[in-house]
């Protein structure tokens, strides 16, 4: 029987992405999704992550192990710390989506940029960041900014919009890092639409490391 990796999302138009991704990646194992997206809303609402909020993505990775899962990938960064949080009371391997994100950051540069579409997005990254590089006794100057109007954007159905402003603040950062990190999946895609050689350091982002960890982790498993 094949193993089952559980994806546990917060926006629905990602499973197809990360469906991609598992097959490319981890084409012997099985995939199921669990999608709620009244964990990024109520995040969002609140300004931070709430004790409710923790229990319920604890709740959601417990269930996936209960249906079968052999492993579970939370794809949300705003929700990274209940993921931190669940990690020592889960019997399976559990995966923050934004850590290899982070790790590669740290390792291609001493000046990180850390780009969000929200500020409760943006605060778990940049943690994340300073925590991983304490742990890898690597000293890190994070320089931070929000893309004014993007998630907006997006809200009413304007990705134009919304990829046109995490361009524009991908160019303000530019001149002052060493490395760019993009902390939502859902802005992975505007590096497709920037044009060749106008982006002089790397950017990362979270879908493809995320599941280049997974799949590290797991094969063989």
């Amino acid at each position: 029987m094949a193993k089952q990796l559980a994806f546990v999302h917060t926006v629905p138009g990602l499973v197809s992405t990360f469906a991609d991704l598992a097959q490319a990646r981890l084409p012997d194992w099985e995939t199921f999704n669990i999608v709620d997206e009244s964990l990024l809303r109520n995040t969002i609402r609140s300004r931070r992550l709430t004790e409710a909020t923790m229990r319920r993505v604890a709740g959601h990775v417990l269930s996936a192990v209960d249906a079968g899962a052999d492993a579970v990938l939370v794809t949300c960064s705003s929700i990274g710390p209940a993921v931190d949080a669940t990690r020592p009371f889960c019997p399976v391997p559990l995966f923050r989506i934004d850590e290899e994100m982070a790790d590669r950051a740290i390792a291609a540069g001493a000046r990180i940029g850390v780009l969000a579409t929200l500020s409760s997005t943006l605060e778990p990254t940049r943690e994340l960041v300073a925590r991983r590089a304490a742990m890898a006794g690597k000293p890190v100057a994070i320089r931070d900014d929000v893309c004014a109007g993007a998630f907006e954007a997006l809200q009413r159905g304007d990705r134009d919009g919304h990829d046109a402003a995490v361009r524009a603040a991908v160019g303000r950062m530019l001149p002052a890092v060493d490395v760019i990190v993009l902390a939502q999946a859902s802005m992975a895609r505007v590096l497709e639409s920037m044009p060749a050689g106008s982006v002089q350091v790397p950017v990362l982002t979270s879908p493809g490391t995320a599941m280049e960890r997974v799949a590290a982790a797991l094969s063989g498993a």
